[in-house]
């Protein structure tokens, strides 16, 4: 028996007969009403708040029976739960409530529709199956409490710092989908601001924010060079996203029917925005040729109907991992297509004389506040084609002074 436990005997249970606690010792007490009806509690405290759990009448459980329910409760404190709310959920389970795994599931469901890149809801079970189902997948969602929560985000708070917020967040979006749907009540466990804060440092006291790895603008001119020794549909398509300053995503899931090679224009829909705004790319003579390239690799009579940059299957655009991979290829491992776009904004600030909005505007930034964007009707596309034809010339190795035009945007 652990030290400062044992103080009671069977016999002092029995005799007992005065109003008040008896302390058994690590928390474990026998409490006397006025009635003289006589019960076990064991006391401890979660997050500095005593609380009180009622382990059954003395009547029908023994001194014995009482000692070894408070030894698991206490093992359940050390593992850092709260035997309360385990027992609750435990019930909850029997009665066949709604599992955490199961909310998690109906949640993501209900909004698949709304998210426009269907790797997001991958990314969301796939974080989810990681570290939160393991951990409370098939506690009732009405159970969830703080020390659950905690339970998920420690090991992975500071080692882990971005995937363990976007964890966080998404427990906390699923437990409040719960609370709608009644399935739950109380405050949500999971949120950050008046809670989890006090709990868990600031993600910017345990770790550095990750950039993408960019690639020094004055080495781009090489590898754009050895990008054209290469062969197959992600080189043509990795170009055409450093020459446009344009997102991955856009440029893989490009369609036919957004280029207009009379116009020299790519317009890219709201829908696939990170911004949800419309956005017109000047085409320059390089990405016209590079989709003359796209366009040989489809049927004759075919281009119109399908991706720009097919993958294996050509009605298919090309995979996420698809420049990643060629990037590993190439041996330069160290970088990501996106960083390409940090290249371009780097020589657009210090090599031109360009005004920052514009640059600002080839990457699809919304600058300025709600009314400069009101009065900002315009997306100075043939401004920028200037600066997008100044990009290239650069990118092609070719040199010259870059002349930019000192007007701002309309």
């Amino acid at each position: 028996m652990a030290r400062g436990t044992g103080k009671l005997t069977a016999l002092a249970v029995q005799k007992a007969k005065n109003r008040g606690y008896l302390n058994d010792g690590g928390g474990l007490y026998l409490q006397i009403s006025a009635s003289g009806a006589k019960s076990w509690v064991l006391r401890y405290r979660v997050d500095g708040r005593l609380r009180e759990m009622g382990l059954g009448s003395a009547d029908l459980v023994a001194l014995a029976e009482a000692r070894n329910l408070a030894l698991a409760a206490r093992r359940q404190r050390h593992a850092g739960l709260d035997p309360i709310a385990e027992r609750r959920a435990a019930k909850m389970k029997a009665d066949g409530a709604v599992t955490f795994k199961q909310c998690a599931l109906r949640y993501i469901e209900s909004h698949r529709a709304g998210w426009q890149n269907p790797k997001h809801a991958a990314q969301w079970g796939s974080t989810l199956a990681t570290y939160a189902f393991p951990v409370i997948g098939a506690l009732p969602v009405a159970g969830v409490e703080t020390e659950h929560v905690l339970k998920i985000l420690t090991p992975i708070w500071s080692t882990k710092a971005e995937t363990a917020s976007r964890v966080r967040g998404r427990v906390e979006a699923i437990l409040n989908y719960a609370t709608v749907q009644r399935w739950r009540e109380g405050a949500n466990p999971g949120r950050w601001k008046g809670h989890l804060d006090h709990l868990l440092p600031k993600r910017s006291k345990v770790a550095s924010v990750a950039h993408h790895a960019a690639m020094p603008f004055a080495e781009v001119p090489a590898f754009i060079a050895d990008l054209r020794k290469e062969s197959g549909v992600a080189a043509m398509a990795l170009e055409y996203a450093i020459l446009t300053a344009a997102r991955t995503g856009e440029v893989i899931g490009a369609n036919w029917d957004e280029i207009d090679l009379n116009l020299k224009v790519w317009t890219v829909p709201g829908l696939r925005m990170k911004a949800k705004r419309e956005h017109r790319v000047p085409l320059l003579d390089r990405c016209i040729e590079i989709l003359a390239q796209a366009a040989a690799l489809l049927p004759e009579g075919e281009v119109g109907q399908r991706v720009v940059f097919p993958g294996q299957r050509r009605c298919k655009p090309l995979s996420n991992m698809a420049f990643l991979m060629l990037l590993r290829r190439m041996g330069r491992g160290d970088l990501t297509a996106h960083g390409f776009r940090s290249s371009f904004r780097d020589w657009a600030g210090e090599c031109t004389t360009y005004p920052r909005e514009l640059a600002e505007a080839a990457l699809a930034h919304v600058v300025g506040d709600k009314a400069e964007q009101a009065y900002r009707r315009g997306d100075a596309l043939e401004k920028r084609r200037g600066m997008m034809q100044a990009w290239a010339s650069y990118c092609a190795g070719e040199s010259g002074k870059v002349i930019a035009l000192r007007a701002s945007l309309p």
